[in-house]
């Protein structure tokens, strides 16, 4: 018993610095910001509300439509499919939202067909191989933003992060769960490549 105690109470304090650890780097990372130029924005797919972004989403394209009026980025890669029952799309919603808030239709690119992180990428993809584009930023909430990066990374994609500066997951129960949500997720990604 006491050899057993003297494995697991190392094992457990390991653990728990490691977690910390990387609930830190989640963090961080959400949080770089180096102020590059890229060719586009690739804006990931957060839930539409029939014809109306829901606030996640809204907070996303207004970091986008920011980037491109400050000239960072020169079009917009907007990602998003159907939800069940869906009449429109996350990309069609978030495409009106664009342009009514002054972006051209020229500049923007949508796919209608993913509906994972790992899909929008996908699909943003084949739509940067299209245009011949080479570099993104990332948009999307911080703590997505590791996950995100790291998959974009795997798919050939150069890509900078540029998270949204404010979220709307604003109480401390909701941060929480979006963060622990995203340590389950990223560690499920590197155990799975889902």
């Amino acid at each position: 018993m006491h050899r057993l105690r003297r494995f697991i109470l190392p094992t457990l304090l390991l653990l728990l610095v490691y977690s910390a650890w990387q609930l830190w780097d989640i963090e961080r990372v959400g949080n770089l910001d180096q102020h590059e130029k890229a060719d586009c924005a690739i804006v990931l797919g957060a839930a539409a509300w029939h014809n109306k972004p829901s606030p996640v989403l809204k907070e996303r394209l207004n970091h986008a439509i920011g980037l491109y009026k400050t000239a960072r980025v020169r079009a917009l890669v907007l990602t998003g499919g159907y939800g069940k029952d869906a009449p429109f799309s996350e990309s069609e919603v978030a495409l009106n939202y664009c342009i009514k808030e002054g972006i051209p239709s020229e500049s923007i690119r949508i796919e209608t067909d993913s509906g994972t992180t790992q899909e929008n990428l996908e699909e943003a993809r084949q739509i940067l191989s299209n245009e011949g584009w080479k570099s993104a930023l990332l948009v999307s909430d911080p703590w997505h933003l590791k996950r995100a990066n790291k998959m974009a990374e795997d798919l050939g994609l150069s890509v900078s992060t540029s998270a949204t500066p404010s979220s709307k997951f604003q109480s401390f129960g909701a941060r929480t769960r979006f963060l622990f949500n995203e340590f389950v997720m990223l560690h499920w990604y590197w155990i799975s490549g889902e």
